[in-house]
């Protein structure tokens, strides 16, 4: 092969080598959620959507892609000082976004950390003028604080802080172990009082049921002694009732109170018995009924006195006849026992 031919083949592979080199540089694609600016000889010209765009070679140049979607950074634990002059530790999160590429690449030179240093200024600004109680318990405070800052500085910057969040605050291990003591014997407290608030309502309501048994009791016994009141004198009525309707004599009165004195001796426990005074009475009948109803004694002509007479009746109790042939004979009344 001869000179010429090898200088042309050589041309040849430059030429083509540069072609691919201008389409190289001419040809960009952008992905989704990413924006590129674009310099003209070294001033700003567009920014770039995602897509294919074309750029004119050696004279466009395309800066390093910015991401759309919104991030999140992690700052390191910041010292910072409570109104009561107590050092804690604070560790914060920001999301943000990057809502203007041009203005986040030429009106800061770094956003990241210049959102880092806000974020620190303003948290000591805020936290300062908390004291600790505070600090630990108003976090969404401080962090709606932090974000009306951050949001309104960082707007100049195309970029919005959507959230700021407090991930730890850690006061001082003396300051904990003093917060620790404090909680436990408030914990221990409020164990005691709820211990004795049930104890109290357990013997409440014990006494409550036994109050309720004890009228509940005394109600039953009412309604049984009344019960047991009206059988008795229902009972009562019917022996009053049936007595009258028999037309009861004295004697059969006299016997049957007889045979009820017994019953006043009756158990173990009595050693006393002492008798009514009307037991004489009592005996008088019986002993009268006894000598009216004697067996008939024969008579001196042979005929007895219970015999009826001529005209077919008995001799009346207590006439003349009778007292002379039936004398009453001596009673339990008359003896010195009873009279005792």
């Amino acid at each position: 092969m001869s000179s010429g031919a090898t200088g042309l083949i050589i041309i040849l592979a430059v030429l083509i080598i540069f072609v691919l080199v201008i389409l190289v540089k001419s040809v960009k694609i952008i992905p989704q959620a990413r924006a590129g600016v674009v310099e003209r000889l070294g001033k700003y010209q567009r920014t770039l959507n995602p897509g294919l765009t074309i750029l004119i070679p050696f004279v466009d140049r395309l800066l390093p892609l910015l991401d759309l979607r919104e991030q999140v950074v992690s700052f390191p634990p910041q010292q910072v000082i409570t109104e009561d002059s107590l050092v804690v530790s604070i560790d914060t999160v920001v999301y943000f976004q990057v809502t203007d590429p041009r203005a986040a690449t030429y009106e800061i030179a770094n956003y990241i950390h210049a959102v880092e240093q806000l974020t620190t200024t303003t948290l000591r600004n805020v936290v300062g003028g908390l004291n600790l109680e505070e600090a630990l318990t108003s976090r969404d405070r401080i962090n709606g604080q932090l974000r009306g800052v951050l949001d309104e500085a960082t707007g100049r910057w195309g970029i919005r802080v959507s959230r700021v969040e407090l991930k730890a605050i850690e006061p001082p291990l003396s300051i904990q172990d003093s917060m620790e003591k404090q909680m436990r014997a408030e914990r221990e407290r409020r164990a005691t009082i709820l211990t004795a608030e049930g104890t109290k309502q357990a013997q409440i309501l014990n006494a409550e049921g036994r109050r309720q048994a004890a009228i509940l009791a005394a109600e039953g016994d009412a309604k049984a002694d009344i019960l047991r009141a009206d059988g008795e004198s229902q009972a009562i009525a019917k022996v009053f009732e049936a007595i009258h309707k028999g037309n009861p004599d004295q004697k059969l009165l006299a016997y049957q109170y007889l045979q009820t004195l017994p019953k006043l001796a009756e158990g173990t426990s009595n050693k006393l018995w002492i008798i009514p005074s009307e037991l004489g009475e009592a005996l008088k009948g019986v002993g009268s009924a006894l000598g009216n109803f004697a067996p008939d004694m024969p008579s001196a002509n042979g005929s007895s006195s219970g015999t009826p007479t001529g005209n077919g009746s008995v001799p009346a109790k207590g006439s003349a006849p009778a007292a002379a042939a039936a004398p009453a004979a001596p009673t339990l009344a008359d003896s010195p026992e009873a009279q005792i």
